[in-house]
């Protein structure tokens, strides 16, 4: 069990990394679920994932403060709001319906993140 909750967390971590470059991929659930299903499973994992000079922050910032820093708001709401918009007036031009799931998708992404205090430094 052990192993599969190890193998289940490094998954979670690799979303998590490509979650820092991703806009639409969130980087702090999974890094939380990866330290979560390591914290069991494999406590040197843990302790490098909560030490790492990176990632670790991510998620000390979280635990400790529930709160997102302003820098990270601000970069991932627009990044959210340039690519939907992008696929809203470039991909799905002609399906009104879908530029309005899209747009629906953006203001929910948006006011999740908007939605948690705001971390002063």
């Amino acid at each position: 069990m052990n192993l599969f909750l190890s193998i289940l967390g490094s998954i979670a971590l690799a979303l998590g990394v490509l979650g820092i470059f991703l806009p639409l991929l969130p980087t702090t659930p999974f890094l939380l679920l990866s330290a979560a299903l390591w914290v069991k499973a494999s406590p040197s994992l843990y302790r490098w994932l909560i030490g790492h000079p990176v990632l670790g922050e991510y998620i000390r910032n979280f635990r400790e403060h529930r709160a997102i820093p302003l820098r990270v708001k601000i970069v991932s709401v627009s990044l959210v709001w340039l690519t939907i918009g992008y696929c809203i007036f470039a991909v799905v031009d002609s399906w009104w319906w879908a530029q309005l799931l899209m747009f629906a998708l953006a203001v929910g992404i948006s006011w999740h993140i908007l939605s948690f205090n705001t971390l002063k430094k």
